[in-house]
């Protein structure tokens, strides 16, 4: 299984959803993305894109945010389709201890 991680919030990058060969496996939040872990198939091609290296399949050191993508994969909109990275994603890809900047909303303008 792969997840998407805390280097993802506040630049939300699509390069994953665009290369993702299963609809729906990716949802929207307002400012990140997660994996729905029922839908994922493991193919890894999420990984191979990411800007920001946010998406992993090392699951030990990422069990806060397996917890997070099956919750929110649960209740934001799925995304289908790049769409634009948030505003300061080039500055907020080396930015480090970003969990406390999630917000749970889902995505605005997506369906």
């Amino acid at each position: 299984m792969y997840v998407v991680g805390e280097k993802c919030l506040g630049c939300r990058f699509s390069d994953c959803v665009a290369v993702c060969p299963v609809k729906d496996c990716f949802k929207l939040g307002a400012n990140m993305v997660v994996i729905d872990p029922n839908l994922c198939i493991d193919c890894g091609l999420c990984a191979q894109v990411c800007p920001a290296e946010a998406i992993s399949h090392d699951l030990e050191s990422q069990l806060q945010w397996i917890e997070h993508n099956a919750k929110y994969a649960k209740i934001w909109p799925a995304i289908n389709e790049m769409i634009e990275p948030m505003e300061h994603a080039q500055e907020n890809i080396s930015k480090e201890n970003k969990a406390q900047i999630f917000d749970s909303t889902k995505g605005i303008g997506q369906k």
